[in-house]
């Protein structure tokens, strides 16, 4: 029988210690750049695992698959976990949840536990230090996914997030909308950072000057939704329209704007599905980021790794559809220049037809916009829904981490 090589064959490999290699796998800061590449190197070429249970592993009977995500409060991530634990159960794997509280140390204590501790027979974890070197010795015979938030060197299960929100703010500036908000910039967040990104995009390619006064920022994990949306509505160009980036943000926004009366004169488009986003009035419009359709992608990853092994990195995009349901489909009222334009515009006409020009007034006085714009909006937005409606929803696309279609 071929011995397994121990932690004293990488010592002797890398001519170091036993508790050098010892501070290598625990990811200590304290060993030198150098030394920690001669080691790990050692660990990849001569097969280390340093777990006893490491047959066990890597015949999948540990029994379990870890999951470590941001909250369970967070109705996304619920969610998330409810869809990996159902494909779980079928596979007879049992599911350890665990919170990170957005937390890097407790990250690191978290993965070490599950993959030298409980000895899982796979992980699936919403990232959240930009590196994970410490799992490096562990992957041999441990499947590891990422969720929600990509990193280099791990298979990743994510969604669009720039293009996605781009999309959203576009329908949103169709609509007329100038002053839109971004409601909840979290800079904790690489998604946040990308659908800031699609928000940015779309303002410069069609010439609307970015107004900082209308981002929303979380500070140390808090923002006051009804003191935001109350600040955001009071500027003297208020907001017309709000772009939520998260469901939870979401849902404060959408309770704020009720408590305000402002819901049914104010548009707004939300970077994720809540609980009766549908049955509100108006409904929430939404990027509908599955949750469940991404849980089911991140464990048939894992999945697949537990039947072979991959060395390429990749990305599993999730496609995301934009829910019309009402709010978003809010017209920006008419103000200023446009507003002037459309009034003399009325007069002038009254000239000639005093009839339709008392008709075009009228529409003006009581919707905010003539009846015009008001229609090519509403039928854009339609128009664009029945679109979506007769085209297939496209499958997730596998991707390498270069964007090469695999």
């Amino acid at each position: 029988m071929i011995r397994r090589p121990g932690i004293k064959d990488v010592a002797a490999s890398a001519g170091v210690s036993i508790k050098t290699v010892s501070r290598v796998v625990n990811a200590e800061e304290s060993v030198h750049p150098e030394t920690r590449a001669r080691v790990l190197h050692a660990i990849q070429a001569l097969g280390y695992v340093p777990n006893t249970a490491a047959r066990s592993l890597k015949s999948g009977t540990g029994g379990a698959i870890g999951v470590v995500i941001d909250s369970l409060a967070d109705p996304f991530f619920a969610a998330l976990v409810s869809a990996i634990e159902s494909r779980a159960l079928e596979e007879g794997l049992n599911v350890l949840v665990a919170s990170s509280t957005l937390d890097a140390d407790r990250e690191r204590e978290l993965l070490l536990s599950f993959v030298a501790g409980h000895q899982v027979a796979g992980v699936i974890f919403a990232p959240v230090a930009s590196e994970h070197p410490y799992l490096d010795p562990y992957r041999t015979v441990t499947p590891v996914v990422a969720v929600d938030r990509s990193r280099v060197g791990f298979d990743s299960v994510v969604v669009d997030d720039r293009g996605a929100s781009a999309l959203a703010i576009q329908q949103l500036v169709d609509l007329g909308h100038e002053r839109i908000a971004f409601f909840d910039r979290d800079e904790r967040f690489s998604t946040i950072h990308r659908r800031m990104s699609g928000y940015l995009d779309v303002l410069r390619e069609t010439g609307i000057p970015f107004d900082p006064e209308l981002v929303s920022s979380t500070v140390d994990g808090h923002l006051d939704y009804q003191s935001e949306t109350d600040r955001l509505l009071a500027l003297e160009r208020p907001a017309t329209a709000f772009f939520a980036s998260n469901a939870k943000a979401a849902i404060g926004l959408t309770a704020a704007l009720h408590h305000s009366h402002r819901a049914a004169e104010t548009a707004m488009i939300a970077f994720g599905d809540f609980s009766f986003a549908d049955v509100l009035r108006p409904g929430v419009s939404c990027i509908d980021q599955d949750p469940f359709l991404i849980g089911n992608a991140a464990i048939e990853r894992l999945l697949a790794l537990r039947e072979a092994a991959s060395n390429e990195p990749r990305e599993w995009i999730v496609p995301t559809a934009l829910l019309q349901r009402g709010s978003g489909e809010i017209a920006a009222p008419v103000a200023g220049r446009a507003t002037a334009a459309a009034t003399a515009e009325a007069a002038a006409t009254a000239a000639t037809a005093p009839d339709a020009a008392r008709a075009s007034a009228s529409d003006v006085a009581s919707t905010g916009a003539p009846v015009s714009v008001m229609r090519q909006s509403r039928t854009a937005a339609a128009g664009a829904q029945a679109a979506r409606a007769s085209v297939p929803a496209p499958a997730p696309a596998l991707i390498t981490t270069a964007g090469g279609e695999a």
